[in-house]
């Protein structure tokens, strides 16, 4: 994101904003959109791995396993290596398990303040304030 200061103010250039956001919707977002393959993404962070390891990890089938590394693969968020007929697959970035992390973080603390009203309404439906 580009900024740019006119009178000590800055500015975001919102067409170069808008530009990157549309890149990282239709470039990694689109990749994150689903389970599995967030899934794959943090397997690959212990260590690279192979489709029949990623299958038996996850105890899914290794058609499925290939069609979402493919996916990860032209998103350029998976990278590999050929050893003879097998390819291992490794992660292209690391700083994409951090950026899930944080994503992970804030979900889990949207869930922890909804438990708080949920709880702070389920006490004061059990003890109703009275009034004199």
């Amino acid at each position: 994101m580009r900024l740019f200061e006119y009178s000590n103010i800055q500015i975001m250039d919102t067409r170069k904003l808008e530009q990157e956001i549309i890149l990282l919707h239709e470039r990694i977002c689109s990749a994150l959109g689903d389970s599995t393959r967030i899934l794959i993404l943090y397997l690959l962070s212990q260590k690279d791995r192979f489709v029949n390891e990623i299958s038996d990890e996850l105890n899914v089938p290794q058609s499925t396993v290939s069609r979402h590394l493919k996916i990860l693969r032209d998103r350029n968020l998976v990278s590999t290596n050929r050893q003879g007929t097998a390819i291992l697959y490794s992660l292209a970035d690391k700083r994409i398990i951090r950026s899930l992390d944080l994503m992970r973080e804030i979900l889990a603390e949207q869930i922890q303040s909804e438990a708080a009203i949920t709880r702070s309404t389920q006490e004061s439906i059990k003890s109703p304030i009275r009034s004199s």
